[in-house]
């Protein structure tokens, strides 16, 4: 449940798609690909992202962590199943 509920938050799956299809991306970079998000929720989404051991800090920006790499191989599959679903909606 606390997965869930993490992954629940606003911009957190959009924090995680990010930074594991686009590597390492600073704070500006990664508020530019997520479009719309406040700096303030993203500064929160990040710290509860890095504390949840999902996003690190490096040297280039904000970057996955293996944890997050794993967890993304699970949710990535459902780009194409909401792409249909999207399609099928009135």
């Amino acid at each position: 449940m606390a997965l869930l509920d993490l992954l629940g938050r606003r911009w957190c799956l959009g924090i995680i798609w990010q930074v594991s299809e686009n590597g390492p991306l600073t704070f500006r970079a990664l508020e530019a690909k997520c479009g719309g998000v406040s700096p303030s929720v993203l500064n929160t989404r990040l710290r509860e992202l890095r504390e949840a051991g999902l996003v690190q800090v490096g040297d280039d920006g904000y970057e996955a962590t293996n944890q997050c790499l794993e967890l993304f191989a699970l949710i990535e599959p459902m780009r194409n199943w909401s792409h249909a679903w999207a399609r099928k909606l009135p």
